[in-house]
């Protein structure tokens, strides 16, 4: 496999499901039913396929495909739990580069693959399920957004192999006509522009950061430690009687958007 291509996702995966085997034989989504505070949950990962029959989807993109596949997956768990008195959790372990990008992802759709999978997650929220994102590696652009950033709780690991950004570095950079240097001066000083998961902490989108020594090479004690924080994170939901993400605005960095909400919600009650 290629250097470059990261299976933190997978291995994380695997690791703290105890091994358990995928429910499907998807080559690039493995969804596993494993336990979670001694109750069921399912767990679900993006991993790199190398005989992807999309090529821009061969290192852990979500492309069309898996865009589909996380759907699915939320899916399945939602029906089978339509009538439970207590809905079982759903852990998205994400380590996802990019979504794909290609002309035949384009014409066949991907942004309704990437939306499928977005409201599969947002639709088991919203039904009671506890849904805990685990950030091991890269959360990048729109395969975040599919994979892991509608759950109620989202866990980090902080490791500079850890990012969650709308663009790569050289992307933004050209974006902004600025080299990846001069980029990395101008996000010292604008936290939104930060790639060190420090500086997204600091959005309040973060529920945890996790100090894991070797987060490529954990041990048992560093598995440990992730269990605990994601029982914490399952009771912590279990407590909340909102079971949204309002708490997401209470970073240090988010007044702006707390004194947006402001403004809308006076203009909203003065036009009724």
């Amino acid at each position: 496999m290629n250097a470059t291509v990261s299976t933190r996702g997978a291995m994380w995966l695997r690791l703290l499901t105890g091994g358990a085997r995928p429910v499907h034989d998807w080559p690039s989504v493995q969804a596993v039913d494993a336990p979670l505070a001694g109750q069921a949950a399912r767990w679900i990962a993006v991993v790199p396929d190398t005989e992807n029959r999309f090529p821009r989807a061969r290192n852990g993109e979500v492309g069309l495909v898996e865009g589909w596949q996380l759907a699915r997956a939320v899916q399945e768990i939602i029906a089978l739990d339509r009538d439970a008195p207590v809905k079982r959790p759903i852990v998205a372990v994400i380590d996802v580069p990019s979504q794909a990008y290609g002309r035949r992802e384009e014409a066949y759709g991907i942004h309704q693959a990437l939306a499928g999978a977005a409201g599969a997650y947002a639709e088991a929220r919203l039904a009671g399920h506890p849904v805990i994102g685990l950030i091991v590696g890269l959360a990048m652009s729109g395969a975040f957004l599919a994979h892991g950033y509608q759950a109620n709780r989202l866990i980090a690991l902080d490791d500079p192999g850890v990012m969650v950004h709308a663009m790569g570095k050289a992307s933004a950079a050209r974006v902004t006509l600025r080299s990846v240097e001069a980029l990395e001066k101008l996000a010292a000083s604008v936290p939104p522009m930060a790639y060190d998961i420090k500086n997204y902490a600091s959005l309040g989108l973060l529920w945890r950061v996790l100090r894991v020594p070797d987060p490529a090479l954990p041990d048992e004690q560093d598995i440990a430690l992730v269990h605990a924080t994601l029982q914490a994170a399952l009771a912590d939901i279990l407590d909340d009687r909102e079971r949204d993400l309002s708490g997401r605005l209470d970073g240090a960095n988010r007044q702006a958007s707390r004194r947006v909400r402001e403004l809308l919600q006076t203009q909203w009650e003065d036009a009724n």
